[in-house]
């Protein structure tokens, strides 16, 4: 299930079944500044009530439990003055934990001093204190064992051990040898469970239910004699979905058959067969869809489905698919997009979206089913169908169309007097028409869904008892889902006030809006703060981005976070997290430098820059010391830490010795720029460019100049830079480095480090041209990272004992098959790899020596990285784009994905990247997420990378020439830059030379 579907899942979760959303009266301009200051300190006090109650578990985890009783009831104390209730039996569990350990530790201590009394045997205070710690320890395993965390049980349960050999305790060094054989019996048992369940899935996929209903039936016969409940609802809600699955099955079949009887076809058993099959197909997608569980593998049943049904002329089937095919495709869209935004649909539709393919698709056979759904008369479906169709319309642009088959469903559902529907209709129609430009009837149309809603929601609260023969149907939804929605609709509502400048009516509809719900509130209050921005209201508009921020910082979405966490996604729900506020963030800079507070806008760029990876590598840094070289780590959801200060910023800048070049994109194309010198000075600048032709086009449009495939097997031309190639490189010139060109240094060895934002991590600024035409790799060292406190954490890296192994050197390994072509071999990297070996004296992997296993084997403990092979930017494996190919052994299929080496750890001070596309990866908040940031994530302070597909014999000259400038002097980003000068005099061409950057410490 991607991260996504699966948060988006429980939020529509908790609406329904919560019923969360609190309608708060809507409050005067003159009431906004308390509102807030009253939020932040509520805030303030969850977050603080937070820490005592981290704090609690921690001391009872460490048996400190009078310290932990102390905490958890301050906790419980600020929780219920705060009157908030969701946290409250979760506390009163744990303290009735603690008692009942304490209890059970007494009477097993008093047993152990009776048990030497007999003996005749002195008990020293030091040894009933040693005695004690290690009762209280088993206690606390016994516990984590009843909750079936096998993972913590065993540690106390060997320390309690330990301590019972050592006091001579041995009745309780019988029981913690029970507990330990018990406990991993038990943890053996619900692998094998978790094993069972998922080749039930693959039987499951494979259309034998009877044989994944046995894997299910032995998984639950396991996990209700661990008594493990997790497991056995797990089991059970597999075989409730294939018994519902079946009888949706026989049902259709038994339609079809109707059907074709009524109209005197006569169906033969290899009709009744193939149709069967096309009917098994399209339930199978069904589920994958409604599930959340894979969209891709749903529209793959979905299509085969089709096909079969019109094969048989099952159009009942046809119409089916079509609809679930429609808004399966429309779904993809969205997620492709980025559409959801803090557990809500975003409708912004008036920018054209990053990718259309899924929205063509989903009007093609939305379009498709309408016509079907027609001529069969279901109202319901072409309602359905029209729905997603115009929303998907939207994402392309079309307004006009877009608004075109709302209204249609409009229509359709005053025919039906389905008042929900109407609603959603009209609310719909609003954002088509705001995205349109027709603010009037946005505005209209928004109102109209807003009052319905209202009314309904009344309706449902004041509808008698089911037994009142006037009860509404039990079909309605919960009043507060529907109040959910009201809500909705007035910050759609706000949204069309604001696109039309009027600020105040904007504003008291965004006000209204609140909820109580964290998620609608955040955005509310962003809208809130962008709206007073406008209206040049600075200072309520950064209260309210700053509540905003907060909001997305809070306790609640990172608990739901950890419940959440699956398959080692916890990265990607982190790096979404802080995308979620990014915009916020941005805005508050703008508006901070409104008010000539440079400094301050300075440290909330940096607080938009790579948090998630500053905090993982802060997390491993602290977990690194316990961690055997190779294991993988996965951390929980943390709290992303705190942002640099000025100061602190300043610090960096004089301890790296660099010059700190940071950029920030704020509002599209309106672009800051802090030069932050050694000697602490900071500088600030502003550019702006022209709208008509974006920094993303133009960034594009360089790219598109100088990427050339070449380690993929084309060659690519020595001739002369061209005109046309160097125009694009110098508008970037102008854009980026001219505001501050005066503020660089002099001195060629001094180092810049370029801090980019969104696209600017593609540029090469190595080859940005003056007006001179002399690119700027003549005048500076240069050097990129991800934010300016990765500086600091990869300085850290740096600065470890070195590693004790030798440099693992890949080179033209025998390549894989990718998609089912064979990657073309390499010899120019192959002799690169021999050629480097010798400089550091390393026999190379070439060829088919260098398998996955043997590099994954050598890699923990190797100084240095050298893979000279193709590059990839697809996401091989889990959810990060990128992978190194390597030579196939039988075992895997020979790439080393992004997301594998995101777990390891390494103790390697460089690792150099000497293939295509390896500095690239989806770029977001946190940088681009790709192969460089999964190397330092997983502890290498420098990566080289490259920017694009490079030439495979031009890369090999510079690579080699890289380490002879490396044994002259440790600095990377000198050895780099007079690597670079060297190849450019054999290769003038910026595609051969300028493709490669180093990331992080160049020391």
């Amino acid at each position: 299930m991607k991260w996504h579907q699966k948060f988006l899942g429980r939020w529509s979760l908790i609406i329904l079944s919560l019923g969360i959303a609190i309608a708060l009266a809507p409050m005067s301009l003159a009431q906004t500044q308390d509102h807030l200051a009253q939020t932040a300190n509520r805030d303030k006090q969850l977050k603080v009530a937070s820490q005592l109650y981290q704090r609690g578990l921690g001391q009872l985890d460490t048996a400190q439990f009078e310290a932990a009783i102390v905490s958890l009831q301050q906790s419980l104390k600020i929780y219920r003055e705060l009157d908030d209730k969701f946290i409250e039996p979760y506390i009163l569990f744990h303290l009735r934990q603690i008692e009942l350990i304490q209890t059970e530790s007494a009477r097993a201590f008093k047993q152990y001093q009776q048990s030497l009394l007999q003996q005749n045997i002195a008990l020293s205070p030091e040894i009933k204190k040693r005695a004690l710690e290690g009762i209280q320890l088993g206690e606390i395993g016994h516990f984590y064992a009843q909750e079936d965390r096998y993972d913590k049980a065993p540690s106390y349960f060997e320390r309690s051990l330990a301590i019972a050999k050592e006091v001579n305790n041995q009745a309780s060094e019988a029981k913690q040898l029970h507990a330990l054989a018990l406990v991993k019996q038990k943890a053996n048992h619900k692998v094998s469970a978790n094993q069972l369940l998922q080749q039930g899935d693959e039987q499951f996929k494979q259309l034998q239910f009877d044989t994944a209903a046995q894997f299910w039936q032995a998984a639950m016969k396991i996990a209700k004699e661990i008594k493990n409940e997790f497991l056995v609802w797990q089991a059970n809600h597999q075989l409730e979905q294939l018994n519902l699955i079946r009888d949706n099955i026989a049902k259709a079949l038994q339609d079809f058959e109707h059907s074709a009887v009524q109209k005197g076809l006569v169906i033969s058993p290899q009709i009744q067969s193939r149709a069967k099959e096309g009917i098994i197909f399209g339930e199978m997608g069904r589920f994958y869809h409604e599930e959340e569980k894979d969209e891709e593998i749903a529209i793959n049943y979905l299509e085969k489905s089709l096909a079969i049904a019109r094969e048989v002329q099952n159009q009942a089937s046809e119409k089916q698919q079509l609809i679930i095919l429609t808004k399966s495709y429309q779904t993809l869209d969205d997620l492709e997009n980025n559409r959801w935004i803090g557990g809500t649909l975003s409708h912004d539709f008036d920018k054209p979206s990053r990718s259309v393919k899924h929205s063509t698709k989903a009007i093609e056979y939305g379009n498709q089913g309408l016509t079907l759904a027609r001529a069969l008369s279901d109202r319901p479906g072409e309602a359905l169908i029209l729905e997603t169709i115009a929303r998907s319309y939207a994402a392309l642009g079309q307004h006009s169309n877009a608004i075109e088959a709302q209204q249609q469903g409009l229509t359709l559902a005053r025919e039906s007097q389905d008042k929900m529907a109407e609603a959603n209709a009209l609310k719909n129609l609003g954002i088509f028409y705001r995205a349109s430009g027709n603010y009037g009837e946005a505005i209209r149309q928004s109102q109209a869904a807003s009052n319905i809603y209202r009314a309904y929601q009344k309706q449902v609260e004041t509808a008698a008892p089911s037994s009142h023969p006037n009860a509404l149907p039990s079909a309605h939804p919960p009043a507060a889902y529907i109040n959910f929605l009201y809500k909705e609709s007035l910050a759609h509502l706000g949204d069309a006030y604001q696109a039309q400048g009027d600020y105040a009516n904007a504003v008291k509809s965004y006000q209204a809006a609140q909820t109580g719900n964290i998620y609608l509130d955040a955005r509310v209050f962003s809208q809130i703060g962008h709206t007073f921005a406008q209206w040049n209201k600075l200072s309520e508009a950064e209260a309210a981005l700053r509540l905003a921020i907060k909001m997305q910082d809070s306790d609640q979405i990172y608990e739901e976070l950890n419940d959440m966490e699956e398959n080692g996604e916890s990265d990607i729900g982190l790096i979404w997290v802080s995308d979620w506020k990014h915009q916020n963030l941005q805005r508050l800079q703008e508006v901070l430098v409104r008010q000539n507070r440079t400094n301050e806008a300075l440290e909330i760029s940096e607080e938009a820059k790579a948090r998630v990876l500053v905090q993982l590598l802060a997390f491993r840094s602290q977990r690194r010391n316990q961690q055997t070289a190779g294991s993988i780590l996965q951390p929980e959801f943390p709290q992303l830490s705190a942002a640099l200060k000025l100061d602190e910023i300043r610090k960096i800048a004089k301890t790296q010795n660099a010059t700190l070049v940071q950029y920030s994109i704020v509002g599209g194309e309106q672009l800051y720029i802090w030069v932050i010198k050694p000697t602490g000075e900071v500088i600030f600048r502003s550019t702006q460019r022209n709208p008509s032709f974006p920094l993303t086009e133009l960034v594009r449009e360089s790219r598109f100049d100088l990427g050339i495939r070449g380690r993929a097997g084309i060659k690519i031309s020595q001739q002369p830079v061209s005109p046309t190639k160097t125009d694009s490189l110098a508008q970037l010139y102008q854009y980026l480095i001219a505001p501050i060109a005066q503020d660089l240094p002099t001195d060629p060895k001094q180092r810049v480090i370029f801090l980019p934002q969104g696209e600017l991590f593609l540029v090469p600024f190595a080859a940005l041209p003056d007006a001179q035409n002399r690119p700027l790799i003549e005048r500076h060292t240069l050097s990129t990272a991800p934010s300016i406190q990765t500086l600091a954490l990869t300085q850290t890296l740096a600065n470890r004992p070195k590693a004790s192994g030798n440099a693992v050197i890949v080179g033209d390994p025998t390549m894989p098959t990718y998609q089912g072509e064979l990657l073309q071999p390499l010899p120019a990297a192959r002799q690169e790899a021999i050629a480097i070996g010798q400089q550091l004296n390393t026999t190379p992997l070439i060829g088919a020596q260098a398998t996955k296993a043997t590099v994954l084997q050598q890699i923990p403990t190797a100084k240095l990285l050298h893979f000279a092979t193709h590059g990839l930017l697809d996401p091989i494996k889990g959810n990060i784009p990128g992978a190194i190919a390597l030579a196939p052994d039988g075992q895997d299929n020979g790439f080393l994905s992004a997301a594998e080496i995101f777990n390891l750890q390494l103790n390697a001070d460089l690792v150099v990247l000497s293939a295509c596309d390896t500095g690239q990866g989806d770029i977001t908040g946190d940088g681009v997420i790709g192969l460089s940031r999964s190397f330092i994530a997983a502890g290498a302070p420098s990566v080289i990378v490259s920017l694009w597909a490079v030439n495979d014999q031009s890369t090999s000259d510079l690579m080699q020439e890289f380490y002879r400038q490396l044994k002259q002097q440790p600095d990377k980003a000198q050895a780099l830059r007079q690597a670079m000068l060297i190849t450019k005099q054999r290769y003038p061409d910026p595609s051969h030379w300028a493709a490669f950057t180093l990331v992080g410490e160049a020391q």
